[in-house]
């Protein structure tokens, strides 16, 4: 008699380790299949707590395409979130769908942007004028309005 527990959803025959083909739809603890459902599922796409797949669904998933509460990937969707292409409340990510730059949106301490940095002098000085200051200074490569730089 063998101390070892079945494997969920299938016979000792059918356990399968790293390195075995994937099965079509996985489900339970760290599920890894084609389709894979659970609290840590892998595979194309996941559904669950932590998925990690190619399309992430889920509390907290990582993957190329995500829809999670947080998430990291190239295309993510979701509450807080990382990723190349993203939307969400709270995020970073050079690519924001429907809003501005979002490295500007996550550094943003407050609804105005006090950020004025500008590639020319002569657009620093324009906004100066509009600013109600003189001048522009120069801050690495760009340009910002105002003879001197604003304390923090």
């Amino acid at each position: 008699m063998s101390s070892e527990l079945p494997v969920a959803g299938g016979s000792d025959r059918e356990q399968r380790g790293c390195g075995s083909r994937p099965r079509l739809l996985a489900i339970g603890i760290a599920p890894q299949g084609i389709i894979s459902i659970g609290i840590v599922p892998m595979g194309v796409v996941s559904i669950g707590v932590v998925p990690m797949g190619v399309f992430s669904i889920g509390a907290v998933g990582m993957g190329v395409v995500n829809a999670c509460i947080v998430g990291m990937g190239v295309v993510v969707a979701g509450v807080s979130v990382m990723g190349v292409w993203w939307s969400g409340i709270e995020g970073m990510g050079p690519f924001r769908s429907g809003a501005t730059s979002a490295q500007a949106q996550h550094h943003q301490t407050s609804q105005r942007s006090n950020v004025y940095a500008y590639p020319s002098r002569a657009l620093a000085l324009q906004k100066a004028r509009e600013l109600g200051c003189q001048g522009a200074h120069p801050m690495g490569t760009f340009w910002m309005p105002c003879e001197q730089h604003p304390a923090p």
